[in-house]
């Protein structure tokens, strides 16, 4: 059995509230014929008469009147439908699901969602934070529209990657552990100071342990956290010193200081997509703001 055509239900129902087919099929823009049709076919499809004649008015039967409110139900329904899809053409409302690290969720986005907040207020953002290997399986399996990851990373074919972003990688050690001597700390001046690095299996923790490597040094940190933050508090608490990304730091760290790294050491943040993901007007904004936000850090960086 067929299902009634949202056509013949609308035909139903204004056959119902001005009483004659031929008024509806005018109001519709159709013929009569047309309109005395369509009305046979939802009865035809229903399996029950829903109109009949009363002193020359079309009227509905008990059964009519029965469907009466599910018609209108429908039509609400479909004009509900339209009135969503019309608000997200028109870029009104909108979703994005985003992946990103936790240093980039505390340190980079926030002003980038203001101003998408404000540019954009029907824009809803998620934001799911973890490592990068994790967060490039949920895009390409489509369960994140967008990640904020660091590169070098191993992307599927069906990803894309621009880089927004260059963030220095530094030194973080605690006042009193600060050779007083050099600005620039190379690999060996880490020798004998207790490191505190973030956990193994990050990219940003790779890029550092591969400068450590190619120094001939091999980093055994008495910590390994996955927490910046937390690596930053027990650094200005003299638990220890670290390597950190520039823009973890948020400014100065009471206790702290920070130092460059010679050789200079960077990492490269990306937004990854889905070569084939339909960019809406909703995530081409996001796209945009992080770019924006990553020429900003980059400046910062270089200067």
């Amino acid at each position: 059995m067929h299902d009634p055509s949202l056509r013949q239900l609308r035909t139903f129902l204004l056959v119902v509230e001005t009483g004659g087919v031929t008024t509806a099929a005018q109001a519709l823009g159709l013929t009569q014929p047309a309109a005395s049709q369509q009305l046979r076919e939802l009865e035809r499809i229903m399996g029950v008469r829903l109109l009949e004649r009363v002193a020359g008015r079309a009227v509905p039967t008990a059964a009519g009147r029965a469907l009466v409110e599910p018609a209108r139900r429908a039509q609400a329904a479909v004009e509900d439908a339209r009135a969503v899809a019309a608000a997200h053409r028109l870029g009104e409302v909108g979703r994005v699901r985003l992946g990103t690290g936790a240093t980039a969720c505390i340190h980079l986005l926030p002003p980038v969602l203001a101003e998408l907040n404000a540019r954009m207020p029907g824009l809803e953002v998620i934001i799911a934070t973890g490592n990068t290997p994790d967060i490039l399986r949920r895009v390409e399996e489509g369960d994140l529209d967008a990640a904020l990851v660091t590169l070098p990373a191993a992307l599927a074919r069906s990803l894309t990657t621009t880089r927004i972003a260059t963030d220095a990688l530094v030194a973080l050690l605690p006042d009193s552990m600060a050779p007083p001597e050099r600005l620039a700390l190379t690999a060996a001046d880490f020798d004998g100071l207790p490191l505190i690095l973030y956990e193994a299996g990050a990219n940003t923790r790779a890029i550092i342990d591969a400068w450590f490597h190619r120094a001939g040094v091999v980093p055994r940190p008495i910590i390994e956290l996955g927490s910046v933050e937390a690596i930053k508090v027990l650094v200005a608490g003299r638990r220890g010193c670290s390597v950190l990304p520039w823009l973890a730091l948020g400014g100065h760290v009471a206790g702290a200081v920070v130092r460059p790294l010679r050789p200079a050491l960077a990492r490269q943040l990306a937004v990854v997509v889905r070569k084939e993901k339909v960019v809406d007007r909703g995530l081409g904004r996001l796209l945009g703001a992080l770019k924006i936000a990553g020429s900003q850090s980059s400046s910062v960086n270089n200067g």
